[in-house]
């Protein structure tokens, strides 16, 4: 039978074969260090897990939520963004709670994306940001992810260029896959442009607080004007440790919360009554949960990047999130990224994310996530120091531009 329109317009799912290999594997029985998904494996804060312990046993909060998020929830949100942005947002009219950012990214798409329309995105990107636009009908067209000088010209360009004009642009710093961060400045001159351009901005900014050179990552909506244009998502996963739970943030412009909103209410309850309640404790708390989160990630970037460094394999330390964006070391850059992943997987035991997966101009590179404790990450050093070893030429793999 023919493939449905949307299944059509998604390429197969790169991790997918990575994900394979892994399972097979470990079912002969070797121990894969997966450095591959973005699975925080740090416990979520115990006061988080008490608090849901004790409101999950009032039978009243069982029922169905609210799409937007419990009152309490959006206030605690609204009040963070104060504390940590200074930025003022009206709980009512300006925050929406979401089922993590992903969530709340495409739901989003659903609310603004006419068939057709332009969608300008970082190239390579957390696929969800082109994705959730594609399956709404959306045209993507690739910009650069560096924020650095020549992001604002290829900016100029893309809208010069493009048919229909543009209608978003999406920003991710600190970036998932590359870790690239920017600055309140750089925000600023996107915000003149997106204003001049009548470009709305969708932000994630799901990695706040996974920064390591002691220069809290800004806001764009801490730029004057912003909020006119502007929507930014946040997520509890990594923050405090609770991926599974679920629980994101749309907050910003109030015609596009509200076009979310009423987009949700057609098609979720919102997340369970006791998690927001939980959450919205974790928010309110003395933020000593976050630190820890992020000394650890410390730690493990800096072991990953000295372990791996002294293996043979040079590995740019990222100054945000729990990733590294390596280079494929040049004797097996020709393979491409998703044969790198396989054969890392098959001959040193380790899984890494194929930067494939995240665009085409993520090719020569992989995601390491620091997702495994610092003697897991050592190991994984040694492993592929003997890979790196061997020679290239004794690998039984085709580059991939070899094949017919």
């Amino acid at each position: 039978m023919e493939e449905f329109h949307k299944i059509r317009r998604l390429p197969p799912y790169v991790f997918e074969q990575v994900n394979r290999l892994k399972a097979s594997a470990r079912a002969r029985g070797a121990d894969i260090i997966d450095l591959g998904m973005g699975n925080p494996d740090l416990p979520t804060p115990q006061a988080i897990v008490d608090k849901l312990c004790d409101v999950v046993r009032d039978p009243r909060t069982h029922r169905y939520s609210s799409s937007r998020g419990i009152p309490g929830l959006r206030r605690a949100q609204a009040a963070y963004y104060a504390r940590r942005f200074g930025v003022k947002l009206n709980p009512e009219t300006q925050v929406v709670a979401t089922l993590g950012s992903k969530e709340g990214f495409a739901n989003m798409a659903q609310a603004i994306t006419a068939p057709g329309d332009v969608v300008l995105c970082p190239n390579p990107t957390y696929p969800i940001h082109a994705f959730g636009f594609i399956m709404s009908g959306g045209v993507i067209r690739a910009i650069q992810a560096e924020p650095d000088n020549n992001f604002i010209p290829a900016l100029e360009r893309s809208v010069r260029y493009s048919t229909p004009k543009p209608l978003a642009l999406i920003l991710n710093y600190p970036a998932n896959p590359t870790a690239f961060t920017a600055t309140l400045d750089f925000y600023k001159d996107v915000v003149a442009f997106a204003r001049k351009n009548d470009l709305i901005i969708l932000s994630d900014l799901a990695y706040s607080e996974i920064y390591f050179d002691g220069n809290p990552p800004p806001s764009v909506l801490e730029v004057p004007g912003a909020m006119d244009v502007t929507v930014e998502f946040t997520s509890m996963s990594k923050t405090f440790s609770m991926p599974g739970w679920r629980m994101g943030f749309a907050v910003g412009n109030e015609r596009l919360i509200a076009a979310l909103s009423r987009v949700k209410s057609y098609l979720d309850y919102g997340a369970f009554t006791p998690i927001q309640v939980a959450a919205s404790a974790a928010l309110n708390s003395d933020g000593a949960e976050i630190e820890e989160v992020r000394a650890i990630y410390h730690r493990r970037r800096d072991v990953l990047v000295e372990s791996f460094g002294r293996a043979g394999w040079h590995v740019p330390p990222p100054p945000a999130t729990m990733f590294a964006w390596a280079p494929i070391p040049e004797a097996y850059r020709a393979l491409g990224s998703l044969e790198f992943s396989k054969l890392l997987v098959e001959k040193a035991d380790v899984a890494v994310a194929p930067g494939i997966g995240f665009g085409e101009f993520g090719d020569d590179h992989v995601r390491i996530a620091l997702v495994e404790n610092e003697h897991r990450i050592r190991q994984a050093a040694r492993n592929i120091k003997r890979f790196l070893a061997s020679a290239p030429e004794t690998d039984n793999v085709i580059p991939l531009g070899a094949r017919r």
